[in-house]
């Protein structure tokens, strides 16, 4: 691999629009790459299968580079810059490509054992842009109190949430691997459990979404701790914009103002007809919902039943997309009649962005004319960030400000400053009891001890658990 395949792969940075949105960048459309190395570089990104720096420190892997081996190998990427890199590696020969890309964290895919090393040059080429486009960590902050300090401090907020924070309440992640929602679908016969979110999926059986959507929809006016945390930022006058991904619409049980919250893929509190597209509250859903039924839209059921009351030459025929158009007249030819079908009222859709939509517009446009410029701590909580674009969003705002991570598990794409390693709940709970914050609900005992230990080879790593538990 020469330095100027590498300058030839996937962008640096994640730079955004002039519209708002993230977007690739120049370097990606100026790079000369054929539609067919494309081809080849996503059949490779497919592939990936992350390899975390616990393995490396156990040596778990053969012929893996060792952790202090890795650090090293990052650092000095992101001293010298990529071409410089693979010049000083790979093109004298210092290492090979199969373990250089253990560096980077990708596992050596099973397919190309055996192969030349020339055969994992794409796949390194992916590595080392994806880690010279990771945040790096921002040394000065380690500690408990450093955390504390920054929530202290901090006046403009960023919190981007997922499933994490919920799960309290009953409600199903997606991922975990046993407990999570795409885990216990495999009864539905979906390649791909994802599917159930799939737009197309959804057009052509609705019913697939809604054998599901009960297990997802809040039953009662509840909302966790970490939701009231986020409540507690905002009442505080910290909060500058709670980016949320889940659909749930706790935020408003919590009384979170809309003008805090920007629902990235959508959510519950409304729905649509997909025919006629007639607004209704998600409310209205929620029976229909909780039996596992397909909710139709009353709108459409109420023009299908005073069309059945008009004489007949003076009734409407629907088109596909349900727009209504005039029929003709009785003289007309009788090839008409045929363009009859039995109406039926269309499907109610939850306002919640499936794969195959684009995410709202307010997404983009918040994040980069509004917020990128004021904020001074991002604190992501619950969510492994494995959903794009929200999942680029830590890479997008400012270098400089500083980023904690709160959840059970940690992450390895992203450089965050602090991780905070345990139950969301008890993690907010205890940094308000730091920070000398009157932070109370019904779900936190008031005497609940938190023991908080050091992630072995971690200086910026804490575990929490709660004393007893």
């Amino acid at each position: 691999m020469t330095s100027a395949e590498v300058e030839g792969t996937v962008a640096t940075e994640n730079p955004v629009s002039a519209q708002g949105n993230i977007s690739p960048s120049e370097e990606d459309s100026d790079s000369g790459e054929s539609g067919d190395e494309w081809e080849t570089q996503s059949l490779y990104e497919d592939a990936i299968q992350v390899l975390r720096d616990d393995q490396l420190r156990e040596g778990v892997v053969p012929d893996a580079c060792t952790l202090d081996e890795a650090i090293a190998f990052r650092k000095r990427l992101h001293e010298v810059g990529k071409a410089a890199f693979v010049e000083e590696t790979i093109a004298q020969d210092k290492v090979t490509a199969k373990k250089l890309c253990t560096a980077f964290g990708i596992m050596p895919p099973a397919f190309l054992e055996g192969a030349p090393d020339e055969a994992y040059h794409p796949l390194l080429a992916i590595a080392i842009s994806q880690e010279f486009s990771r945040r790096q960590k921002l040394p000065q902050y380690n500690t408990i109190d450093d955390a504390v300090k920054l929530l202290q401090e901090s006046k403009n907020i960023i919190v981007l949430t997922g499933a994490g924070i919920s799960t309290s309440l009953g409600i199903p992640d997606f991922r975990s691997k046993d407990t999570g929602l795409y885990s216990q679908l495999a009864h539905l016969g979906l390649s791909d459990p994802q599917e159930v979110f799939d737009i197309q999926i959804f057009r052509e059986d609705p019913g697939i979404f809604y054998s599901i959507a009960k297990d997802i929809l809040p039953t009662e006016k509840k909302y966790s701790p970490t939701h009231g945390f986020i409540r507690l930022l905002q009442d505080k006058g910290k909060l500058l914009t709670n980016y949320t991904q889940n659909i749930d619409n706790i935020e408003a049980n919590a009384g979170i103002l809309p003008e805090k919250i920007v629902q990235c893929h959508g959510s519950f509190a409304t729905a649509t007809c997909v025919k006629c597209q007639y607004k209704v509250s998600g409310d209205a859903l929620f029976e229909d919902i909780k039996k596992g039924n397909v909710p139709e839209c009353t709108s459409c059921q109420k023009d299908i039943e005073e069309d059945a009351l008009r004489p007949q030459g003076q009734k409407r025929k629907r088109s596909t997309n349900g727009t209504h158009k005039s029929r003709k007249s009785d003289g007309d030819e009788s090839s008409e009649e045929e363009d009859y079908e039995l109406p039926t009222p269309g499907v109610m859709k939850p306002d919640i962005t499936f794969f195959g939509e684009d995410l709202p517009d307010e997404f983009g446009q918040r994040l980069i004319r509004h917020d990128r410029d004021k904020v001074d701590l991002v604190i992501v909580i619950g969510t492994s960030l494995k959903v794009a674009p929200v999942a680029e969003v830590p890479g997008v705002l400012p270098r400089r400000v500083p980023q904690i991570y709160i959840s059970r598990t940690p992450v390895s794409h992203t450089g965050f400053d602090i991780d905070l390693l345990g139950d969301c709940d008890v993690v907010v709970s205890e940094l308000c009891r730091r920070a000398g914050w009157d932070f109370k609900h019904e779900m936190i005992p008031p005497d609940e001890k938190v023991e908080i230990t050091l992630a072995e080879g971690y200086e910026s790593r804490h575990v929490f658990k709660v004393v007893g538990a």
